[in-house]
């Protein structure tokens, strides 16, 4: 074997190395809490002896720690600072423009990501979609929380208290006026109906309007959650009523929760499964 061979063959038994140390640490993040050793081998499918020389150099490296009263192991210092940086590092419209455009062309309707302001949810991202007709979405539109699919989505997963100000604008209507949206009165008027949608969009997981804001226009939105489990954003796609209908209506649906699940999973979203 000549040395470059062997270099090479060096090479490929570190990078092995390092994915195998990584079910140990994918084994512990997946954890509610501090494991004992034979939990986590369990988990990462190797013998203690060999899991137990991983995490001694992890502990050495700050990525592990082990309690001195239990001898569980959990995840370090480090591994904190490690997720505190990759959340600075990640900007969620340059991560979502990609996937819009993804979007887009599944569905050949316009979609756009939207964040929460001081003024309520506003577009900050778009791709304009091929069977959009004379509408066009404007990147800075504010959009309402309760004749919108964006807006609903923000509703039913936004804090009460960062909403309620908002809320109580549509409900005094001077804005809905002004901005001439169709909006059922009853709706925001009627605390318990307002309260049974924001309940069925949560228990769907996403939300729908037609011909509230734009006559002949039907949305659909999901929200995009961030490493805690909180709204970040919502991606909505927008096309003609009549085209957003039966099959064609699931399937767009289908592909966006798929956008959503994503953009959350890349912000750092695990959702916990418990039995």
């Amino acid at each position: 074997m000549k040395k470059g061979d062997k270099d090479e063959d060096w090479s490929q038994r570190r990078i092995q190395s390092i994915e195998v140390g990584f079910k140990v640490i994918r084994a512990m993040e997946a954890a509610d809490g501090p494991m004992p050793l034979r939990d986590i081998a369990a988990a990462a499918g190797m013998p203690p002896s060999k899991a137990h020389l991983y995490l001694v150099s992890f502990i050495r490296e700050g990525l592990v720690r082990q309690d001195p009263h239990t001898g569980h192991y959990g995840l370090g210092a480090f591994a904190i600072q490690l997720g505190h940086s990759a959340i600075r590092q990640v900007d969620i419209v340059d991560l979502a423009r990609e996937e819009l455009g993804v979007l887009q062309a599944a569905t050949g309707f316009a979609t756009y990501l939207s964040l929460w302001g001081n003024r309520g949810p506003g577009i900050v991202s778009k791709v304009d979609g091929h069977r959009q007709g004379s509408l066009a979405v404007r990147l800075g539109y504010v959009l309402p929380l309760t004749a919108s699919a964006t807006g609903q989505v923000f509703l039913a997963w936004l804090d009460r208290g960062v909403t309620a100000p908002i809320l109580d604008e549509e409900r005094n209507s001077a804005r809905l006026s002004e901005e001439n949206w169709t909006l059922n009165p009853d709706l925001i008027a009627d605390s318990e109906r307002l309260e049974a949608l924001i309940q069925s969009v949560r228990e769907r997981g996403f939300a729908t309007s037609k011909n509230n804001i734009n006559a002949n226009f039907a949305a659909m939105a999901a929200p995009v959650f961030d490493h805690s489990g909180q709204i970040a954003a919502t991606v909505t796609v927008l096309g003609s009523d009549k085209s957003m209908t039966g099959t064609k209506a699931k399937a767009v649906t289908s592909v966006l929760l798929e956008t959503t699940g994503r953009l959350s999973r890349r912000l750092g979203y695990a959702p916990r499964v418990r039995a």
